[in-house]
């Protein structure tokens, strides 16, 4: 049977794209329908999309995959903007008003517009987290309805390279697949494995990923800082290698003999371990080779937290992802960051039932998915499945809908939720909305100018005009004059 109602969203992830459905219930419990998976090691590098032909492609499988196994049309999809070349840079943006002016939330709104209006070479503002507004000499967090004459605003815009934006969405508009929202990948997923008293009391969070590492550090229930590493597991994987084994080989020895940290006393310098059959490499190296790249891992996680939150962290440092799975990952943490309080997400917070391996796993690896799916809220199912159509047949529609219809009417600034990355087509159509207004506004100023011109024309037409008539009866008076003269003589 068709299902009628679920969700659907993507996950484009170094190693693999996900498809998920599911379910979500009044109590936020969240049931996965299907799960689908296809490699992304041809087409995407550390999160972001190079070869956009290949990756459509194994979007548009994910897809008809996915339509197989809810027996449903698809009409629409969430999917989750991560990757390499995501970062954040704050910002701040001053309004100054006369003397005793009440702030209103159009004056927030025209604040956040203009922050989300700023240029950035090469680079595109995702979403811009407000930290807080600074009035007078008070820092708020909502300032509507206080009196003030300068209110400044504080923000934290995440950026992203441009080009990497745009084959994203190029991805899914060569797919046909239509976009329902996109969010912020590592903000859904804070969202799904955070409690609300480590975001209060202050937290790091780090995703430890196949190619890369995100971190984020929340304070006060606010992102204050983004941040995505080049680095992951596959780099551990990389190094391992170099003791002249394959890389498949590699993994296999990472998995079974890896560990994050090991007491000297528990390293038997005369131990080994197996490569194969014939080969052999020492603990000891084998050990320093793995410590070597995931001390490099923690340490430039650990850069990434500002100055003025090293000591705020009360919530401690939470980690998640596949290298989460890392035996003894919590004291290489605790090592070099000195903070003790460390724990594994190895699922969301949410309530989640699947009969998926994977999702059942509960290792963090799917929590990315299952964040976004949790974040979702428009129903995304279509039509029930023509029976008759085979899984790779089909017309040029993937979606019964399309991006830009699902976007016809831009939101403004102060109607994006936290995390909501605008779609390209979104962003078309406010770009071609100021350009139609700008015009309009040239075409206003031309004709109020033409107006001008011929209102001045015509009053040096009458200036003239009346200048001649009076040059003229002055020369008529003249001329009487001088024949009254005549006539006297």
């Amino acid at each position: 049977m068709a299902a009628k109602e679920f969700i659907v969203a993507i996950e484009l992830g170094s190693s693999k794209i996900t498809g998920i459905a599911g379910k979500k219930s009044m109590d936020g419990s969240i049931q996965v329908l299907a799960v689908v998976r296809e490699d992304a090691t041809s087409c995407i590098r550390k999160g972001v999309v190079y070869n956009i032909d290949k990756t459509s492609a194994c979007l548009t499988t994910i897809i008809k995959k996915l339509k197989t196994l809810l027996k449903s049309e698809i009409s629409q999809v969430y999917v989750g903007v991560s990757g390499q070349s995501i970062r954040s840079v704050r910002n701040v943006i001053v309004k100054t008003l006369p003397d005793d002016t009440i702030i209103t939330q159009d004056m927030i709104n025209e604040l956040m517009d203009n922050n989300r209006s700023m240029a950035y070479p090469d680079l595109e503002i995702l979403d811009a987290a407000t930290q807080e507004y600074k009035v007078g000499t008070q820092y708020q967090i909502d300032p509507v309805g206080i009196q003030c004459s300068k209110l400044e605003g504080n923000f934290l815009n995440i950026l992203c390279r441009k080009s990497f934006y745009r084959n994203l969405n190029k991805c899914f508009e060569s797919a046909n697949i239509a976009i329902a929202e996109m969010f912020l990948a590592p903000i859904a997923l804070a969202h799904s494995v955070l409690t609300e008293q480590e975001k209060r009391s202050g937290c790091m969070l780090v995703d430890l990923g196949a190619d890369t590492t995100t971190v984020s550090v929340y304070y006060k229930n606010i992102l204050r800082h983004l941040a995505v590493i080049p680095l992951g597991s596959n780099n551990i994987t990389k190094d391992i290698t170099s003791l002249q084994m394959e890389e498949a080989e590699a993994e296999e020895m990472k998995l079974k003999y890896a560990s994050a940290y090991t007491e000297n006393s528990e390293i038997d310098p005369e131990e080994t371990l197996p490569i194969d059959n014939d080969r052999k490499v020492e603990l000891q190296t084998f050990i320093d080779l793995v410590e070597a790249r995931v001390n490099e891992i923690i340490h430039n996680a650990w850069c990434q937290v500002p100055a003025e939150y090293t000591d705020k962290l009360l919530g401690g440092i939470i980690l998640t992802g596949g290298g989460s799975k890392m035996k003894n990952i919590k004291k290489a943490f605790a090592n070099i960051t000195k903070i003790q309080k460390i724990r594994i997400a190895g699922t969301v917070t949410m309530n989640v039932t699947s009969t998926d391996k994977d999702v059942n796993a509960r290792d963090g690896i799917m929590n990315t998915a299952l964040g976004l799916l949790a974040k979702g809220d428009m129903n995304c199912a279509g039509s029930a499945l023509n029976p008759s159509k085979g899984l790779f047949d089909g017309g040029p529609t993937t979606t019964t809908s399309t991006t830009t219809d699902i976007h016809r009417q831009p939101r403004k600034p102060g109607e994006i939720s936290p995390g909501v990355v605008m779609t390209e087509a979104e962003k078309q159509k406010i770009e071609e909305e100021r350009r139609e207004r700008e015009e309009m506004l040239l075409r206003e100023r031309k004709a109020a100018e033409a107006k001008r011109l011929e209102e001045e024309k015509k009053e040096k037409g009458g200036f003239l005009s009346r200048t001649w008539r009076s040059l003229g009866e002055f020369g008529k008076k003249l001329i009487s004059e001088e024949t009254d003269e005549d006539d006297r003589k």
